[in-house]
């Protein structure tokens, strides 16, 4: 059944009603609170309408109606209006993320800034490495025979490895070593370099190539192995702010599930920079957090996606200013990045 304006202005006002008190909405109240120009008994015609179309439901304790998932899904994608940050807001955010020193606060500093925005709990993945390309190679000697590579990727995260050479090399080599992996690396993605690495060993002097072997199979080992991705994770109190009927009584599989990394990476890993998904109710695939509204998107520098970032909470939720906030958030992240 297709619905007329006045049944979707019916619902926009359920759902606002909803998340802003908490507690069921009816049809008194909302001729009360918004002008929709008809009376009370044509609003709890329409709310019978949205009842049986599946976009309310009527909570055993209560004569009023709450939005369902499916509710929701409509006021999302065709209903709700976009709420745009204040300059001040904008400014506060560009101020805190601004003053960070580094990838590690960086990260903990937009986790933190958006649980406290949104009031949720707030996902951040660390750059990926697998996304990342390779700013700067540096080879420090520990001793003739041992050196300490490190890898700084352009996203700013770094990889350490240490080098146990097969002979004794002099400063002078290592010099050189220096200059060929940067020379040849620099600017490439991790993913490409495997076969560029490969073709280090086979252009060094002969006398050079047990060395170049050594430090090739460390190079790939922190270019292009499997890297543990780091996630992290700032509000989970905020789960508490809810009313009765948030989370169907229980916080416990949430919660759970909020311990489990690799859940966490997938609620964020299809994120890119072009959509911000909103997933609401049943639509998560995680059966723990089928009671909860996860929206997220990708993050980097340019048009180049290194990780995501985004939000958990109830599915009463404020979206359009939540949604505002992880796109402002993200924004600002990936500008960081890039001049950095």
């Amino acid at each position: 059944m297709s619905l007329d304006d006045r049944k979707l202005d019916v619902l926009r006002a359920i759902v606002e009603d909803y998340v802003a008190t908490q507690e069921p909405v009816g049809s008194k109240a909302l001729v009360e609170r918004h002008q929709l120009g008809v009376s009370p008994a044509t609003v709890r015609n329409d709310m019978a309408v949205l009842e049986e179309e599946g976009y309310i439901r009527q909570p055993h304790t209560s004569a009023g109606r709450v939005p369902t998932d499916r509710g929701y899904r409509l006021f999302v994608d065709r209903l709700s209006r976009v709420k745009p940050l204040s300059p001040a807001e904008r400014r506060a955010i560009e101020r805190f993320l601004a003053g960070a020193l580094d990838l590690d606060d960086v990260v903990h500093r937009t986790v933190r800034l958006l649980a406290q925005l949104t009031r949720q709990v707030a996902v951040v993945q660390y750059p990926s490495l697998t996304r990342s390309s390779v700013r700067h190679l540096e080879l420090v000697p520990i001793s003739t025979t041992r050196l300490m590579l490190v890898m700084i990727a352009d996203t700013g995260r770094v990889e350490q490895r240490l080098v146990e050479l097969p002979a004794p090399v002099q400063d002078d080599a290592i010099t050189d070593l220096r200059r060929m992996v940067n020379e040849k690396l620099v600017g490439k993605r991790l993913s490409e370099t495997p076969p560029l690495v490969q073709a280090l060993v086979e252009e060094v002097a002969p006398d050079d190539r047990a060395t170049m072997a050594t430090l090739a199979s460390v190079l790939l080992e922190a270019l292009v192995e499997r890297h543990d991705e780091r996630i992290a994770l700032a509000g989970r109190a905020n789960l508490t702010r809810g009313g009765l009927l948030d989370f169907q009584g229980s916080l416990r599989p949430i919660l759970e599930a909020l311990e489990e990394e690799v859940i966490l990476l997938k609620l964020l890993g299809e994120a890119d920079a072009d959509t911000l998904r909103v997933r609401i109710g049943d639509e998560n695939e995680i059966d723990n957090l089928r009671s909860t509204s996860v929206v997220s998107t990708g993050y980097g520098p340019g048009a180049t996606i290194v990780g995501g970032l985004g939000v958990l909470g109830p599915t009463r939720m404020d979206y359009p200013g939540t949604i505002a906030t992880v796109r402002a958030v993200a924004r600002y992240v990936g500008d960081l990045l890039g001049n950095n």
